[in-house]
């Protein structure tokens, strides 16, 4: 069954998503723990909506986050090193049809054009990993295709095919 528009079949369709969130998951977390590559390169970049609401949307227990960098100046300065494991992981396409940035005028039937929500539960201990205590953390993502990889035909290692346009993180008490 082809979803709406976009020509691709549902199995396609899923298969697209649920690859690109593993990698997503993948690299994403291994950026955390390891902290050698910066977190602004996971999201959009910075922008505003029509009503003035700034894109990417972080929220960070709570607190809205401006945007990547001060997240990255955060996990640098106020949070101790960190070890996440995930322990599952879910994924929907919300918006099959959707136009990055860069790309209008292309093929309906592109892998790209779709929007990917990404729910994530796990485990994450702060500080001394040998000693510190285990937490429970929830996080949800909404994944964008990048502009930049979807007009490179040819793959980068160092461009990543989907960003966080929208990011929720809680620490589960």
């Amino acid at each position: 069954m082809a979803g709406p528009d976009h020509g691709l079949d549902q199995t396609t369709t899923i298969k697209i998503s649920t690859n690109a969130t593993q990698y997503f998951i993948e690299s994403y977390y291994a950026a955390l723990n390891i902290r050698q590559e910066p977190l602004s390169s996971f999201y959009i970049t910075p922008c505003a909506m029509s009503g003035g609401k700034s894109l990417p949307s972080i929220s960070f227990n709570g607190e809205q986050i401006r945007n990547a960098t001060v997240l990255q100046a955060r996990f640098e300065d106020q949070i101790p090193a960190a070890s996440y494991e995930v322990k599952c992981y879910d994924c929907h396409v919300v918006n099959p049809n959707y136009v990055a940035e860069g790309t209008e005028g292309w093929p309906a039937k592109t892998e790209k054009n779709m929007t990917i929500l990404v729910a994530v539960s796990g485990c994450v201990k702060f500080g001394n990993i040998e000693e510190a205590k285990q937490r429970g953390f929830s996080e949800t993502f909404l994944l964008v295709p990048n502009p930049v990889a979807a007009a490179n035909k040819q793959r980068s290692k160092d461009v990543k095919e989907w960003l966080i346009q929208t990011q929720n993180f809680r620490i589960v008490v």
